[in-house]
Order: C-alpha cells, then sequence, then structure tokens
C-alpha cells in the first residue's frame, strides 16, 4: 500500500470513530489519532476537536508544552483550550511532534510545518477552513509557536520548513500566533531562570539543542525566535504570569521588544500572579483577549 493511500485509509478511520461528547452548553465532535506524516516509520498525529453543527470552522492549532520532552497533544491545558474556543465556533487541532528524547531541533518544527500543510491540504475531507490558521501554545509549545511566528515562507528561515510529510506544496504559514509563557531566546534563557528553573532547562536544552546554548551557540541562535523577527513576522499575542519560576517573563519582554522595535503587530498581555501555567491563564479575562485577538486575524 502506497503511503499516500496509507494516510487515506487512517484518515477516513479517524473520521469514522469521530465522537460527539456534550460539554455544558455547547457540543463538539472529536476526531482523534489522524496520521499527517510519517517519520522513521512512526506515524505523527493529531486530535481535531470541532464545533457541532459549524460548517467549516476556521482552524486553531494547538501545540502543548512539558520542556521539549514530556507532555502529549492530549495533556493539559490542551481542555482548557478547546472548553475556551470551540465553543466560539473555532475547529483545534492539537498537534504531535517528535520530542527532543527523539530528535534535535529543528525536527520539532519540521513537524508541526507538515501537520499545517497537511490540514491545508485536507481541509474539505476534514470539513474545516484551513486558509488562515492561528497557532497557539504553552511553555515550550509556546516557544515553538513563536518560532512559527517569524519562519513564514516569505522569512529568512527557510532550513526550518522542512520536508516532513507529503504536502510540500502546501503552505506551512501562519497568520497569528499567541504564546503561554513560552520561551524567546535561549542563549539568554538561563541567566535569567531561576535555580528551579535551571533544573529544568539545563536537562531540557541539552536534549534539545544536544548541550548547552555556549556550546550549541549556532543551535540555540537558530531555535531563538526573538533573534529572528523581521518585516514577515506575524501578529503575535503573549501571555506570562509575573510569578513564574519556571520560564522567566523576561523572555516574553524580550519577543514583545524586537516586535516592538519594527513597528510590527504584538501585544503582551501580563497575568499578575500567576506561575507556570494555571487556570488564571483560561479564565473569563484571558479567554476574551484571546478571542478579540483570533477574531482579528481570522475574521469575524
Amino acid at each position: 500500500m502506497s503511503s499516500s493511500l496509507r494516510y487515506l485509509v487512517l484518515g477516513c478511520l479517524a473520521l469514522m470513530s469521530t465522537s460527539t461528547m456534550a460539554q455544558s452548553n455547547y457540543s463538539l465532535t472529536t476526531q482523534a489519532d489522524i496520521p499527517y506524516a510519517r517519520v522513521d516509520g512512526n506515524d505523527l498525529l493529531l486530535d481535531l476537536y470541532k464545533p457541532a453543527g459549524v460548517e467549516s470552522p476556521r482552524l486553531l492549532v494547538w501545540v502543548h508544552g512539558g520542556a521539549w520532552r514530556t507532555m502529549t497533544r492530549k495533556s493539559r491545558p490542551t481542555e482548557s483550550i478547546v472548553e475556551a474556543f470551540v465553543p466560539a465556533g473555532y475547529a483545534v487541532a492539537s498537534v504531535e511532534f517528535r520530542q527532543s528524547t527523539e530528535a534535535r531541533f529543528p525536527a520539532q518544527i519540521h513537524d508541526i510545518k507538515a501537520a499545517i500543510r497537511f490540514l491545508r491540504a485536507r481541509e474539505q475531507d476534514l470539513g474545516i477552513n484551513a486558509e488562515r490558521i492561528v497557532a497557539m501554545g504553552n511553555s515550550s509549545g509556546g516557544h515553538l509557536v513563536a518560532v512559527l511566528a517569524v519562519s513564514n515562507s516569505d522569512s529568512p528561515l527557510q532550513e526550518l520548513q522542512g520536508d516532513v510529510g507529503e504536502y510540500g506544496a502546501y503552505s506551512s504559514d501562519v497568520q497569528g500566533v499567541v504564546s503561554y509563557y513560552g520561551g524567546s531566546n535561549l542563549t539568554t534563557i538561563l541567566t535569567q531562570s531561576t535555580p528551579h528553573g535551571l533544573s529544568v532547562r539545563e536537562p531540557a536544552l541539552d536534549l534539545l539543542i544536544g548541550g548547552q546554548p555556549d556550546v550549541q551557540v549556532d543551535l540555540a541562535r537558530l531555535a531563538s525566535p526573538a533573534l529572528h523577527v523581521s518585516e514577515s513576522s506575524v501578529p503575535l499575542l503573549l501571555l506570562h504570569g509575573d510569578q513564574d519560576p519556571q520560564m522567566p517573563i523576561n523572555q516574553s519582554h524580550e519577543m514583545h521588544a524586537a516586535y516592538k522595535a519594527l513597528g510590527l503587530d504584538v501585544a503582551f498581555e501580563v497575568v499578575h500572579g500567576a506561575a507556570h501555567g494555571g487556570a488564571l491563564f483560561h479564565d473569563a479575562e484571558r479567554n476574551r483577549v484571546v478571542l478579540q485577538f483570533i477574531a482579528r486575524i481570522l475574521g469575524d
């Protein structure tokens, strides 16, 4: 069986297994375990959540955190993202990627871009509108979507496009990015970190880039979106807690400053009293800020 046919068969099986579940005052359909590419003999999967009864909803792509090495596309706060934005009429694709225990950067970006190309290529089959996409992520996932923000097809970072998947003719561009307490500059992150942050970040960087940033200088710079902001960078919304003990809030300050220096479209929501994640990032006030950003980027 050809790989193209294999994707079609597996995709159809995922569609057939679609389930509908009630969530308070709304319902959604879940299409789980959809294969979007195959790397080293393994399928890369995504889950798709759609508002029931909405024809071709516009698309949000969610990238999970976990220090680039743990958690999954089903881990929290995926549920919080789905509960916040599916009732507003958006589809959410939660994307799996090779973790740093499997491959070094930029494999993660290559995979996520492959997922975006797949979603555009198969939008009619999947029942979504993937013409314009907002990418969202938390923690290390926030870092990865910030990389997406500065690496569209018209950016200087063409080495981040990759060749994963079978849909190279389709665009991997996103039109907006929301980073929840994500990193932005691996060359400064350690000097900004608390002792607790260092205990998480140093071993995580050893896996992600194969060493510490002062040793793996070139790869650390390539993986630092704050160093690659350009006129082609897409609109960006940053959310970060001012009590974050793990991901320094200065990482979001750096990204914000790089955008502001070029007069680009950026907003920074400091979540006062918040640490690294938690309910404050998904309360009514913050969800309203994010929804306003999404609506502006994707259209009403």
